[in-house]
């Protein structure tokens, strides 16, 4: 397969280093060195990434498992995951892969070998999940057309923290997005992103606005809350991002995800009643609620 360029990055007035402008972190990488994702490198004379088009994961869901309730329900969605992210959650419980100890065997797929393996499987779909999408941002910008003109759409799983420019590209191509909304305090959202300084690149901003410039252009999104305690279980904050969302569309589906113990986080297992009040608290000013891991 021929290898994908990086294409959002420039290099750094009045010196050798580079900024890359995949994500909100806007990372200025020197000779040598990786942004904080690990994924994106500048030699010195290029800017290279040996992630895009290879995958760890390729599998079929259920689209409810994305989770997209209310897109294409009932049907079942190819679902590629790759290695990396750009956020440094102490809980993923995809950490495997989101920030590996070893670099693990992956596969390289083109996005014309991406066509032809949905439309082998009869799958009208295609999901980039397990691990960041943003981090296939090119990839995905090539493939998507192809996999239009064949009827199969594309879907990303993500965090939402791609810049502005790239989530201008993605906008038109990605059908349907399911956005975790990690938390709604600021602080607590540098902290996950890996940028603690209070000075630095302002998180819960950044996926706040994309979510409201992909509704805009008309993206079918449904927005997941994973409630973590001592991260994510304030009342008052939970019902702010209600009002925000609200105040976007009532209509917007809220999937609130119940924690378990993972990867660095060994807090125990969210409330019950904690996950139910705050379904409660939704159903007040949203249409479409859903509770997650709760049984």
């Amino acid at each position: 397969m021929e290898a994908i360029r990086p294409r959002w990055w420039s290099a750094d007035a009045g010196d050798s280093a580079a900024r890359c402008g995949l994500c909100f972190h806007a990372c200025r990488i020197p000779p040598g060195g990786t942004g904080r994702c690990g994924a994106r490198r500048f030699t010195g004379g290029a800017f290279e990434s040996p992630f895009l088009g290879q995958f760890i994961s390729i599998a079929v869901d259920p689209i409810e498992k994305k989770p997209l309730c209310h897109w294409r329900p009932g049907t079942k969605i190819l679902s590629l995951g790759g290695l990396r992210c750009n956020m440094s959650c102490p809980f993923c419980q995809n950490h495997a892969i989101a920030h590996p100890k070893d670099e693990p065997r992956t596969r390289g797929l083109s996005p014309v070998e991406l066509v032809e393996t949905a439309q082998s499987l009869g799958l009208g779909s295609v999901a980039y999940t397990y691990n960041e999408p943003t981090l296939q941002a090119e990839y995905i910008v090539g493939a998507a057309p192809l996999l239009r003109d064949a009827g199969i759409a594309s879907v990303m799983v993500t965090n939402g923290l791609f810049s502005p420019e790239v989530c201008a590209e993605l906008a038109p191509l990605v059908a349907a997005m399911n956005i975790d909304i990690k938390t709604f305090d600021g602080g607590s959202y540098r902290r996950l992103a890996g940028s603690a300084d209070a000075g630095g690149p302002d998180a819960l901003a950044a996926v706040m606005g994309n979510v409201e410039s992909l509704f805009r252009a008309r993206v079918h999104l449904e927005l997941t809350n994973l409630v973590v305690p001592g991260v994510s279980d304030s009342e008052a904050d939970f019902a702010g991002m209600v009002a925000w969302i609200a105040g976007i569309s009532g209509e917007i589906p809220l999937h609130i995800s119940r924690y378990f113990p993972a990867y660095k986080y060994v807090a125990p297992a969210t409330d019950v009643g904690l996950m139910k009040k705050f379904e409660s608290v939704a159903r007040r000013k949203l249409k479409f609620v859903h509770l997650g891991n709760v049984w």
